[in-house]
């Protein structure tokens, strides 16, 4: 598979997943002229989309969902468009794509990520989550690639000017995950089967990449986890690509 993830965070959500001859999009956050330039810098279409997946109905991950309007769309959550409700535990088939839906913990009702198979490759896609359930470990490992959120440095975020209320939402079970239980989540998942990891949904105000990928790595040496794979922490709107291209 392929991959082209246009941007991740409070100001946008958006992740192309190519093969051969089916195409997904996950999430359809950001500006209407932002992911028009990405597609087509991607050299891709819009109207050549298989189905469009959504994690949840927080504004950054759907705001430009009517671009999609002819497309089949698959959520837990509701919407304000025509969809199909799909649940944790079911499995999708989507031309060349299983795709595994997994429950999710954030302040957004019926919150998802999802586990995407391809031939021999496996996609992790797990960002806007306060905690994940222990009993998904098996699922979530050995993974080709994680798209996995690293979002916030806990003394960043607490000695920060955001009020309390906030603070404590998003270091909550139902807000996201800090940079030290991300990376210990990693290090149990990765394998030799892992090619990249990308650290994803960082705080522009309570994190950097520098420090995500810092945490990470030190994490991995404390673990004694070999490194045999490549690692991105994405700035909120930057784009990446891997995978087989």
């Amino acid at each position: 598979m392929k991959i082209d993830l246009f941007c991740s965070g409070s100001k946008g959500n958006c992740c192309l997943i190519r093969s051969k001859s089916t195409q997904l999009v996950i999430d359809c956050g950001s500006t209407k002229k932002y992911l028009m330039d990405h597609f087509r810098m991607a050299e891709a279409n819009i109207k050549d989309t298989d189905a469009l997946l959504i994690t949840h109905s927080h504004s950054d991950h759907i705001s430009q969902i009517k671009l999609f309007d002819s497309i089949p769309t698959y959520s837990y959550c509701d919407l304000d468009v025509d969809h199909t409700i799909i649940e944790p535990g079911e499995v999708l088939e989507i031309g060349d794509f299983s795709i595994h839906v997994i429950a999710l913990s954030h302040d957004a009702s019926h919150t998802i990520g999802f586990v995407i198979y391809n031939d021999n490759e496996k996609l992790v896609y797990i960002t806007d989550t306060g905690y994940i359930p222990n009993r998904q470990a098996k699922l979530l490992k050995d993974a080709t690639y994680y798209i996995f959120e690293s979002n916030h440095d806990m003394d960043a975020l607490m000695k920060s000017n955001r009020p309390m209320f906030l603070k404590q939402r998003i270091s909550s079970d139902v807000g996201h995950m800090n940079n030290v239980d991300a990376s210990r989540w990693l290090c149990h998942l990765v394998s030799d089967e892992t090619k990249e990891v990308v650290l994803a949904h960082i705080s522009d105000d309570c994190n950097t990449p520098t420090l995500a990928k810092q945490v990470f790595l030190d994490t991995l040496s404390e673990n004694n986890v070999p490194i045999q794979f490549s690692i991105e922490a994405m700035p909120q709107r930057t784009w990446h690509s891997f995978g087989n291209k």
